[in-house]
């Protein structure tokens, strides 16, 4: 997947291809236009006023406590942008608005909500770069960041968990799982549903746990699901104790020594059998081959985390686990997480 210019004629077509059109302008101007205007509709409940009928611009900004004139604008950009339909003089929801923008119901708006903190925090992308100091956003959240991030994190595993769910390997008769710094427990608990004898911990500091537990509760898995305070860099896993051990979205918060001692403890941890999952977007190792995305996500996460950390390769997270004694499999490229790898290893 890879986000650009899309010429909508030949004339646009060939105005690319020969640069004559200014395509860094495209690719910065108008994609910031785009961006923010959609998470305006999704942070003034835009989509959430049209959501049970029609509206006019009026009616829609008498649903949405805004200016008439203002919301009018809005809406015709939402329209042009494929998220609104305008028909009989009032707005509607495209397929693609219902589907991942509402407030209720499996949705994507609690990460764009959480989005309007992560364009404050890509203004430091500049200075990271010219100093290398990265600017460690967990340590600086806010209260009500930190509770907006858990809740964006949860929004996009509601996207991935079935997916995911699907492709981790469990041995037969597996009882018990723990989630590494997984925060509101969803891939666990998916997990967990299509596994109905399997019961998970998921572990993670403090402070998250605090901000994450009604995410937790939310999913109704009662004892089958619960939290587990510590520092996956430092807690004790036990020996033989897991049939499963999942580490998402957390390998790009360590350094490579962090990651490799964790993966042996892992390993002591998992009984016979058990799989060690570890869920990460992939960096490539050969520059300009990697894809749009995972590229743009290894520079937005070492900006963002802490010095020595960065994304991974699918083949050093493979290394990681294979030093620790485990077999390592093929790398799986998740359909619904573009840019993003399960890496899965057994324990012999």
């Amino acid at each position: 997947m890879k986000i650009g210019a899309i010429p909508q004629s030949v004339v646009e077509w060939i105005a690319l291809k020969l640069e004559i059109a200014p395509r860094a302008l495209i690719d910065t101007h108008a994609a910031m236009l785009l961006a923010r205007t959609v998470m305006a509709g999704a942070e003034l409940k835009v989509f959430d006023a049209l959501a049970e009928r029609p509206l006019t611009a009026a009616e829609t900004a008498a649903a949405c406590d805004s200016d008439t004139t203002a919301t009018a604008l809005l809406l015709d950009a939402l329209a042009s942008c494929g998220y609104l339909r305008f028909r009989d003089g009032r707005f509607e929801l495209t397929r693609r608005a219902r589907h991942w923008l509402l407030s209720s119901g499996p949705s994507v708006r609690d990460k764009l909500l959480l989005q309007v903190a992560e364009w404050r925090w890509l203004e430091t992308l500049e200075g990271f770069v010219r100093t290398g100091r990265p600017l460690d956003f967990h340590a600086s959240m806010t209260a009500e960041e930190r509770e907006l991030y858990h809740r964006g994190m949860r929004a996009l595993a509601g996207v991935a968990a079935p997916e995911v769910a699907r492709l981790v390997p469990l041995p037969r008769g597996a009882r018990r799982m723990v989630d590494l710094g997984g925060s509101h427990g969803h891939y666990a608990a998916e997990i967990c549903r299509r596994h109905p004898r399997l019961s998970a911990e998921v572990m993670d500091l403090p402070d998250a746990i605090r901000a994450a537990a009604p995410l937790l509760a939310s999913e109704g898995l009662g004892e089958r699901l619960v939290h587990r305070a510590g520092d996956a860099v430092t807690a004790d896993l036990g020996t033989e104790q897991y049939d499963l051990v999942l580490m998402s979205n957390l390998a790009h918060h360590l350094d490579a020594e962090q990651n490799r001692a964790l993966a042996v403890r892992v390993a002591r941890a998992l009984k016979r059998g058990g799989a060690f999952v570890i869920q990460e977007p992939a960096r490539i190792e050969r520059p300009g081959s990697a894809g749009q995305i995972p590229a743009l996500l290894g520079l937005y996460f070492a900006m963002q985390s802490r010095p020595g950390v960065r994304t991974w390769s699918a083949g050093e997270m493979a290394e990681w686990q294979r030093s620790a004694g485990l077999k390592a499999r093929r790398a799986k490229r998740l359909r619904t997480a573009p840019g993003w790898v399960q890496q899965a290893a057994i324990k012999p």
